[in-house]
Protein backbone atom coordinates (compact mmCIF):
# COMPACT_ATOMS: atom_id res chain seq x y z
CA UNK A 1 0.00 0.00 0.00
CA UNK A 2 1.02 3.58 -0.53
CA UNK A 3 1.15 5.85 1.84
CA UNK A 4 0.26 8.80 -0.57
CA UNK A 5 -3.39 10.05 0.25
CA UNK A 6 -5.97 8.41 -2.15
CA UNK A 7 -6.39 10.73 -5.05
CA UNK A 8 -9.81 12.34 -5.78
CA UNK A 9 -11.23 13.68 -8.49
CA UNK A 10 -12.79 17.33 -6.89
CA UNK A 11 -12.73 19.33 -10.19
CA UNK A 12 -16.03 21.05 -11.18
CA UNK A 13 -17.53 18.89 -14.48
CA UNK A 14 -20.61 18.67 -16.15
CA UNK A 15 -22.68 16.41 -14.62
CA UNK A 16 -22.95 12.63 -16.15
CA UNK A 17 -25.81 9.69 -16.90
CA UNK A 18 -26.55 8.65 -13.61
CA UNK A 19 -28.17 5.89 -11.96
CA UNK A 20 -31.72 4.44 -13.40
CA UNK A 21 -34.60 4.58 -11.29
CA UNK A 22 -38.15 3.21 -12.61
CA UNK A 23 -40.64 5.71 -13.25
CA UNK A 24 -43.80 6.23 -11.19
CA UNK A 25 -47.16 8.14 -11.26
CA UNK A 26 -49.27 9.20 -8.54
CA UNK A 27 -52.87 9.77 -9.39
CA UNK A 28 -55.41 11.76 -6.79
CA UNK A 29 -58.70 10.01 -7.66
CA UNK A 30 -60.79 13.17 -8.79
CA UNK A 31 -57.73 15.28 -8.68
CA UNK A 32 -54.17 15.69 -9.99
CA UNK A 33 -51.51 13.43 -11.41
CA UNK A 34 -47.80 13.16 -10.24
CA UNK A 35 -45.93 11.80 -12.89
CA UNK A 36 -42.30 13.04 -12.65
CA UNK A 37 -38.67 12.10 -13.21
CA UNK A 38 -37.96 11.87 -10.12
CA UNK A 39 -37.03 9.57 -6.77
CA UNK A 40 -39.44 10.71 -4.21
CA UNK A 41 -42.75 12.35 -4.43
CA UNK A 42 -43.88 13.83 -1.08
CA UNK A 43 -47.90 14.45 -0.87
CA UNK A 44 -49.96 16.64 1.43
CA UNK A 45 -52.07 19.96 1.92
CA UNK A 46 -49.03 22.05 2.11
CA UNK A 47 -48.38 23.88 -1.14
CA UNK A 48 -44.86 22.92 -1.11
CA UNK A 49 -45.48 19.54 -1.36
CA UNK A 50 -44.54 18.08 -4.79
CA UNK A 51 -48.52 16.92 -4.85
CA UNK A 52 -50.92 18.89 -3.65
CA UNK A 53 -54.52 17.54 -2.11
CA UNK A 54 -56.51 20.41 -1.02
CA UNK A 55 -57.96 18.19 1.12
CA UNK A 56 -58.78 19.34 5.53
CA UNK A 57 -58.71 15.77 6.40
CA UNK A 58 -55.03 15.85 4.41
CA UNK A 59 -52.23 16.45 6.60
CA UNK A 60 -49.92 19.89 5.45
CA UNK A 61 -47.46 17.16 5.39
CA UNK A 62 -48.84 13.96 4.74
CA UNK A 63 -46.77 11.20 3.52
CA UNK A 64 -43.39 10.19 1.01
CA UNK A 65 -43.02 8.12 -1.72
CA UNK A 66 -40.12 7.04 -2.57
CA UNK A 67 -38.83 4.24 -5.95
CA UNK A 68 -36.94 1.58 -4.67
CA UNK A 69 -36.91 -1.11 -7.60
CA UNK A 70 -39.97 -2.22 -8.76
CA UNK A 71 -42.11 -1.17 -5.45
CA UNK A 72 -42.55 1.94 -3.92
CA UNK A 73 -41.85 2.50 0.15
CA UNK A 74 -44.60 4.53 1.92
CA UNK A 75 -43.52 6.41 4.40
CA UNK A 76 -46.21 8.69 6.98
CA UNK A 77 -45.07 11.65 8.30
CA UNK A 78 -47.09 11.69 11.70
CA UNK A 79 -50.17 12.73 9.58
CA UNK A 80 -53.20 13.30 11.17
CA UNK A 81 -55.51 10.60 9.89
CA UNK A 82 -53.00 7.84 8.97
CA UNK A 83 -51.77 6.16 6.26
CA UNK A 84 -53.72 3.11 4.77
CA UNK A 85 -53.68 0.93 2.27
CA UNK A 86 -56.60 -1.76 2.34
CA UNK A 87 -57.84 -0.86 5.89
CA UNK A 88 -53.79 -1.40 6.81
CA UNK A 89 -52.23 1.88 8.50
CA UNK A 90 -48.95 2.03 6.81
CA UNK A 91 -45.83 3.84 8.91
CA UNK A 92 -42.89 2.52 7.12
CA UNK A 93 -43.28 -0.13 4.24
CA UNK A 94 -42.86 -0.86 1.04
CA UNK A 95 -46.16 -1.61 -1.57
CA UNK A 96 -46.16 -2.65 -5.50
CA UNK A 97 -47.44 -0.83 -8.34
CA UNK A 98 -51.55 -0.92 -8.60
CA UNK A 99 -51.93 0.43 -4.65
CA UNK A 100 -54.42 2.79 -3.44
CA UNK A 101 -53.56 4.35 -0.80
CA UNK A 102 -56.08 6.61 1.56
CA UNK A 103 -54.92 9.24 3.29
CA UNK A 104 -57.91 11.45 5.01
CA UNK A 105 -60.78 11.62 2.74
CA UNK A 106 -59.14 11.18 -0.39
CA UNK A 107 -57.42 7.88 -2.51
CA UNK A 108 -54.51 8.11 -4.68
CA UNK A 109 -53.22 5.22 -7.00
CA UNK A 110 -49.44 4.14 -7.09
CA UNK A 111 -48.77 2.83 -10.45
CA UNK A 112 -44.52 1.94 -11.01
CA UNK A 113 -44.13 2.41 -15.07
CA UNK A 114 -41.73 0.19 -17.25
CA UNK A 115 -39.90 3.02 -18.51
CA UNK A 116 -36.81 4.79 -16.94
CA UNK A 117 -35.38 8.00 -15.72
CA UNK A 118 -32.06 9.01 -14.84
CA UNK A 119 -31.20 10.85 -11.60
CA UNK A 120 -28.23 13.28 -12.45
CA UNK A 121 -24.77 12.62 -11.96
CA UNK A 122 -21.65 14.55 -10.87
CA UNK A 123 -17.96 12.97 -12.28
CA UNK A 124 -16.80 14.08 -8.76
CA UNK A 125 -15.63 11.31 -6.17
CA UNK A 126 -15.24 14.55 -3.45
CA UNK A 127 -16.98 17.73 -2.69
CA UNK A 128 -15.04 20.08 -0.04
CA UNK A 129 -14.84 17.58 2.59
CA UNK A 130 -17.33 15.09 1.50
CA UNK A 131 -15.65 11.96 -0.41
CA UNK A 132 -17.68 9.45 -2.13
CA UNK A 133 -17.52 7.10 -5.53
CA UNK A 134 -20.99 5.74 -5.08
CA UNK A 135 -24.15 6.36 -7.51
CA UNK A 136 -25.75 8.15 -4.38
CA UNK A 137 -23.15 10.18 -3.31
CA UNK A 138 -22.64 11.29 -7.08
CA UNK A 139 -25.96 12.22 -7.39
CA UNK A 140 -25.35 14.85 -4.20
CA UNK A 141 -22.00 16.05 -5.39
CA UNK A 142 -23.94 16.98 -8.69
CA UNK A 143 -26.87 18.99 -6.27
CA UNK A 144 -24.36 20.90 -4.48
CA UNK A 145 -22.77 21.80 -7.70
CA UNK A 146 -25.91 23.11 -8.64
CA UNK A 147 -26.59 24.57 -5.06
CA UNK A 148 -23.02 26.07 -4.62
CA UNK A 149 -23.65 27.97 -7.98
CA UNK A 150 -26.89 30.08 -6.41
CA UNK A 151 -27.57 31.87 -3.32
CA UNK A 152 -30.90 29.63 -2.22
CA UNK A 153 -31.43 29.04 1.13
CA UNK A 154 -30.58 25.24 2.11
CA UNK A 155 -31.81 22.49 4.29
CA UNK A 156 -29.56 19.51 4.70
CA UNK A 157 -31.19 16.70 6.42
CA UNK A 158 -29.50 13.29 7.12
CA UNK A 159 -28.70 11.05 10.12
CA UNK A 160 -26.41 12.39 12.55
CA UNK A 161 -22.55 11.74 11.55
CA UNK A 162 -23.36 12.05 7.84
CA UNK A 163 -22.08 15.13 7.10
CA UNK A 164 -24.26 17.96 7.35
CA UNK A 165 -21.40 20.73 8.52
CA UNK A 166 -19.39 19.51 5.64
CA UNK A 167 -21.57 19.83 3.14
CA UNK A 168 -22.71 23.55 4.41
CA UNK A 169 -19.09 24.61 4.48
CA UNK A 170 -18.02 22.57 1.07
CA UNK A 171 -21.29 25.12 -0.24
CA UNK A 172 -19.70 27.78 0.98
CA UNK A 173 -16.25 27.35 -0.04
CA UNK A 174 -17.54 26.75 -4.07
CA UNK A 175 -19.81 29.64 -3.75
CA UNK A 176 -19.36 33.50 -5.05
CA UNK A 177 -18.75 33.75 -0.96
CA UNK A 178 -15.78 31.80 -0.42
CA UNK A 179 -14.31 34.85 0.65
CA UNK A 180 -16.69 35.94 3.65
CA UNK A 181 -17.37 34.28 6.73
CA UNK A 182 -18.48 30.99 7.73
CA UNK A 183 -20.39 31.28 10.99
CA UNK A 184 -22.19 28.34 12.56
CA UNK A 185 -24.37 28.43 15.19
CA UNK A 186 -25.60 24.89 16.69
CA UNK A 187 -29.45 25.50 18.15
CA UNK A 188 -28.89 22.66 20.45
CA UNK A 189 -25.88 23.58 22.36
CA UNK A 190 -26.96 26.92 23.22
CA UNK A 191 -29.74 27.92 26.27
CA UNK A 192 -32.85 28.79 24.70
CA UNK A 193 -32.97 32.38 27.42
CA UNK A 194 -29.44 33.25 25.11
CA UNK A 195 -30.15 31.89 21.97
CA UNK A 196 -31.96 35.33 20.18
CA UNK A 197 -28.69 36.91 21.70
CA UNK A 198 -26.23 34.47 19.64
CA UNK A 199 -28.34 34.89 16.70
CA UNK A 200 -29.21 38.60 16.26
CA UNK A 201 -26.91 40.32 19.38
CA UNK A 202 -27.81 42.63 21.43
CA UNK A 203 -27.04 46.65 23.10
CA UNK A 204 -25.25 47.36 26.17
CA UNK A 205 -27.71 47.45 29.39
CA UNK A 206 -30.95 45.07 27.01
CA UNK A 207 -30.94 42.81 30.07
CA UNK A 208 -28.60 41.68 33.28
CA UNK A 209 -25.34 41.51 32.67
CA UNK A 210 -25.28 42.72 29.29
CA UNK A 211 -22.51 44.97 29.85
CA UNK A 212 -21.67 45.96 26.38
CA UNK A 213 -23.19 45.51 22.67
CA UNK A 214 -22.74 41.98 21.19
CA UNK A 215 -22.46 41.62 17.44
CA UNK A 216 -24.77 38.34 16.40
CA UNK A 217 -24.65 35.87 14.02
CA UNK A 218 -26.25 37.27 11.20
CA UNK A 219 -24.12 40.39 11.50
CA UNK A 220 -20.81 38.73 11.66
CA UNK A 221 -21.89 36.27 8.26
CA UNK A 222 -22.77 39.02 6.42
CA UNK A 223 -21.02 38.74 3.40
CA UNK A 224 -20.85 35.00 3.78
CA UNK A 225 -22.78 31.83 4.99
CA UNK A 226 -24.52 31.38 8.47
CA UNK A 227 -24.98 27.88 9.12
CA UNK A 228 -27.97 27.20 11.49
CA UNK A 229 -27.05 23.19 12.82
CA UNK A 230 -29.53 21.15 14.68
CA UNK A 231 -32.31 23.68 13.73
CA UNK A 232 -34.82 21.57 14.79
CA UNK A 233 -33.79 22.57 18.08
CA UNK A 234 -34.64 25.96 17.83
CA UNK A 235 -37.54 26.81 20.27
CA UNK A 236 -41.08 27.80 19.60
CA UNK A 237 -40.63 31.43 20.64
CA UNK A 238 -37.56 32.26 18.49
CA UNK A 239 -39.01 30.64 15.27
CA UNK A 240 -40.94 33.75 14.11
CA UNK A 241 -37.77 35.73 14.40
CA UNK A 242 -35.69 33.84 12.56
CA UNK A 243 -38.77 33.80 9.94
CA UNK A 244 -39.01 37.29 9.73
CA UNK A 245 -34.93 37.51 9.54
CA UNK A 246 -34.83 35.03 6.96
CA UNK A 247 -37.81 37.00 4.73
CA UNK A 248 -36.27 40.26 5.14
CA UNK A 249 -32.81 39.91 5.94
CA UNK A 250 -33.24 42.16 8.63
CA UNK A 251 -32.34 41.98 12.09
CA UNK A 252 -32.77 44.13 15.47
CA UNK A 253 -30.44 43.06 18.50
CA UNK A 254 -32.28 42.09 21.48
CA UNK A 255 -32.56 45.65 23.43
CA UNK A 256 -32.19 47.88 20.15
CA UNK A 257 -34.58 49.98 18.18
CA UNK A 258 -33.03 49.73 14.31
CA UNK A 259 -33.10 47.59 11.86
CA UNK A 260 -29.58 45.65 10.54
CA UNK A 261 -29.57 44.73 7.18
CA UNK A 262 -27.36 41.58 7.07
CA UNK A 263 -26.28 40.36 3.43
CA UNK A 264 -25.63 36.49 3.76
CA UNK A 265 -27.08 32.82 2.86
CA UNK A 266 -28.30 30.73 5.35
CA UNK A 267 -28.11 26.87 4.98
CA UNK A 268 -29.47 24.83 8.01
CA UNK A 269 -29.05 20.95 8.91
CA UNK A 270 -31.50 19.24 11.02
CA UNK A 271 -31.40 14.78 11.64
CA UNK A 272 -35.11 15.42 12.15
CA UNK A 273 -38.05 15.08 9.74
CA UNK A 274 -39.04 18.68 9.84
CA UNK A 275 -41.93 18.12 8.18
CA UNK A 276 -43.37 15.45 10.72
CA UNK A 277 -42.35 18.07 13.48
CA UNK A 278 -44.57 20.18 11.57
CA UNK A 279 -47.36 17.89 11.48
CA UNK A 280 -47.05 17.68 15.57
CA UNK A 281 -46.91 21.45 16.29
CA UNK A 282 -43.38 21.55 17.18
CA UNK A 283 -42.07 23.48 14.41
CA UNK A 284 -43.67 26.37 12.01
CA UNK A 285 -44.73 25.51 8.35
CA UNK A 286 -43.92 28.72 6.92
CA UNK A 287 -40.19 28.63 8.55
CA UNK A 288 -39.86 25.43 7.20
CA UNK A 289 -41.03 26.48 3.60
CA UNK A 290 -38.52 28.96 4.06
CA UNK A 291 -35.38 27.07 5.20
CA UNK A 292 -36.16 24.53 2.65
CA UNK A 293 -36.16 26.62 -0.69
CA UNK A 294 -33.64 23.54 -1.64
CA UNK A 295 -33.34 20.40 0.13
CA UNK A 296 -30.52 18.25 0.15
CA UNK A 297 -30.57 14.25 1.68
CA UNK A 298 -27.29 12.63 3.10
CA UNK A 299 -27.45 9.44 2.66
CA UNK A 300 -26.61 7.16 5.86
CA UNK A 301 -22.85 4.74 5.50
CA UNK A 302 -25.00 1.53 5.24
CA UNK A 303 -26.56 3.06 1.72
CA UNK A 304 -22.96 3.68 0.30
CA UNK A 305 -20.55 0.77 1.69
CA UNK A 306 -18.91 1.14 -1.49
CA UNK A 307 -17.33 4.35 -0.34
CA UNK A 308 -15.76 3.07 3.25
CA UNK A 309 -12.27 2.03 1.50
CA UNK A 310 -12.14 5.76 -0.06
CA UNK A 311 -13.30 6.39 3.30
CA UNK A 312 -10.81 4.79 5.17
CA UNK A 313 -7.61 5.71 3.41
CA UNK A 314 -8.88 9.39 3.33
CA UNK A 315 -9.46 9.42 7.41
CA UNK A 316 -6.63 7.10 7.99
CA UNK A 317 -4.30 10.27 6.14
CA UNK A 318 -6.50 12.92 7.98
CA UNK A 319 -5.75 11.69 11.25
CA UNK A 320 -2.06 11.49 10.53
CA UNK A 321 -1.76 7.50 10.78
CA UNK A 322 2.11 6.14 10.45
CA UNK A 323 1.96 4.35 7.00
CA UNK A 324 2.40 1.21 8.29
CA UNK A 325 -0.39 1.57 10.22
CA UNK A 326 -2.41 2.95 7.06
CA UNK A 327 -1.21 -0.40 5.07
CA UNK A 328 -2.42 -2.47 7.95
CA UNK A 329 -6.05 -0.97 8.17
CA UNK A 330 -6.66 -0.86 4.72
CA UNK A 331 -5.80 -4.74 3.94
CA UNK A 332 -8.46 -6.26 1.90
CA UNK A 333 -9.91 -8.63 4.41
CA UNK A 334 -10.23 -5.64 7.32
CA UNK A 335 -11.85 -3.28 4.59
CA UNK A 336 -14.07 -5.90 3.86
CA UNK A 337 -15.37 -6.30 7.42
CA UNK A 338 -15.82 -2.70 7.72
CA UNK A 339 -17.85 -2.35 4.70
CA UNK A 340 -20.06 -5.35 6.53
CA UNK A 341 -20.65 -3.02 9.47
CA UNK A 342 -23.62 -1.18 9.67
CA UNK A 343 -22.27 2.37 11.37
CA UNK A 344 -25.35 3.54 12.66
CA UNK A 345 -23.18 6.65 13.77
CA UNK A 346 -22.44 6.59 9.91
CA UNK A 347 -18.53 8.33 8.99
CA UNK A 348 -18.48 9.94 12.34
CA UNK A 349 -18.69 6.22 14.04
CA UNK A 350 -16.34 5.12 11.22
CA UNK A 351 -13.53 7.81 11.86
CA UNK A 352 -13.78 6.72 15.85
CA UNK A 353 -13.54 3.53 15.46
CA UNK A 354 -10.73 3.99 12.97
CA UNK A 355 -8.76 6.15 15.36
CA UNK A 356 -9.13 3.59 18.12
CA UNK A 357 -7.42 1.34 15.99
CA UNK A 358 -4.76 3.53 15.74
CA UNK A 359 -4.13 4.41 19.50
CA UNK A 360 -4.43 0.48 20.08
CA UNK A 361 -2.40 -0.83 17.27
CA UNK A 362 -4.59 -3.42 16.70
CA UNK A 363 -7.30 -4.38 13.74
CA UNK A 364 -10.33 -4.01 15.98
CA UNK A 365 -13.57 -5.64 14.39
CA UNK A 366 -16.53 -3.12 14.68
CA UNK A 367 -19.04 -3.32 17.30
CA UNK A 368 -16.25 -4.95 19.54
CA UNK A 369 -14.92 -3.40 23.36
CA UNK A 370 -11.76 -2.01 23.00
CA UNK A 371 -9.60 -3.98 24.40
CA UNK A 372 -7.98 -2.02 27.91
CA UNK A 373 -4.44 -0.72 27.79
CA UNK A 374 -3.27 0.69 31.27
CA UNK A 375 -1.58 3.68 30.57
CA UNK A 376 -1.67 4.71 34.32
CA UNK A 377 -1.19 2.55 37.71
CA UNK A 378 -4.54 0.77 38.92
CA UNK A 379 -4.99 0.69 42.44
CA UNK A 380 -6.97 -2.53 43.69
CA UNK A 381 -7.60 -1.14 47.02
CA UNK A 382 -10.40 1.20 45.21
CA UNK A 383 -13.98 0.10 44.34
CA UNK A 384 -13.83 -1.21 40.69
CA UNK A 385 -16.64 1.44 39.72
CA UNK A 386 -14.21 4.12 41.22
CA UNK A 387 -11.24 3.23 39.53
CA UNK A 388 -12.90 2.36 36.14
CA UNK A 389 -14.44 6.26 36.43
CA UNK A 390 -10.69 7.67 37.62
CA UNK A 391 -9.28 6.12 34.50
CA UNK A 392 -12.06 7.41 31.79
CA UNK A 393 -12.12 11.05 33.73
CA UNK A 394 -8.29 10.78 33.08
CA UNK A 395 -8.33 10.05 29.44
CA UNK A 396 -11.00 12.36 28.59
CA UNK A 397 -8.80 15.32 30.55
CA UNK A 398 -6.11 14.46 28.09
CA UNK A 399 -7.79 13.80 25.09
CA UNK A 400 -9.76 17.16 25.32
CA UNK A 401 -6.22 19.24 26.38
CA UNK A 402 -4.15 17.68 23.40
CA UNK A 403 -7.22 18.32 21.29
CA UNK A 404 -8.10 21.61 21.99
CA UNK A 405 -3.84 22.61 21.96
CA UNK A 406 -3.76 21.22 18.35
CA UNK A 407 -6.69 23.10 17.12
CA UNK A 408 -5.77 26.21 18.90
CA UNK A 409 -8.51 26.43 21.14
CA UNK A 410 -10.91 26.24 17.94
CA UNK A 411 -14.06 24.33 19.42
CA UNK A 412 -16.20 23.61 16.50
CA UNK A 413 -12.36 22.53 14.16
CA UNK A 414 -11.87 20.70 17.25
CA UNK A 415 -14.99 18.79 17.61
CA UNK A 416 -15.08 18.06 13.82
CA UNK A 417 -11.53 16.67 13.79
CA UNK A 418 -12.76 14.53 16.87
CA UNK A 419 -15.85 13.27 14.98
CA UNK A 420 -17.72 14.50 18.14
CA UNK A 421 -21.21 16.66 18.14
CA UNK A 422 -19.88 19.96 19.74
CA UNK A 423 -22.41 20.32 22.40
CA UNK A 424 -20.92 16.94 23.60
CA UNK A 425 -17.54 18.58 23.21
CA UNK A 426 -18.28 21.71 25.48
CA UNK A 427 -20.08 18.94 27.70
CA UNK A 428 -16.81 17.47 28.08
CA UNK A 429 -14.84 20.63 28.62
CA UNK A 430 -17.48 22.22 31.31
CA UNK A 431 -17.10 18.21 33.01
CA UNK A 432 -13.23 18.84 33.32
CA UNK A 433 -12.75 21.98 33.90
CA UNK A 434 -10.99 23.11 30.37
CA UNK A 435 -11.05 26.60 28.83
Amino acid sequence: MTDQPPVVNTRPTASRKGRAIRRFRVSVVGGETWAQPAERCAIGSHPSNDLVINDGTVSRFHCELVIAGSAVRVRDLGSRNGTFADQIQLTDAMIPGGTVLRLGNSEARIDVDAGHAELASSDRSAFGSMIGESAVMREVFSQLERVAASDATVLTEGETGTGKEGVAEAIHEASQRARGPFVVIDCSAIPANLLESELFGHEAGAFTGATDRRIGAFEQASGGTLFLDEIGELPMELQPKLLRALESREIRRVGGRNTVHCDLRIISATNRDLRAEVNRGTFRADLYFRLAVVKIVLPPLRERSGDIPLLVRHLLHKIKAAPHVISDLTSPEFLAALSAAKWPGNVRELRNHLEQCVVFGERRLPNTPAIPHPATTVDPSLPYEVARRQAIDAFERDYVVTLLARTEGNVSVAARDAGLNRAYLHRLLRRHGVR
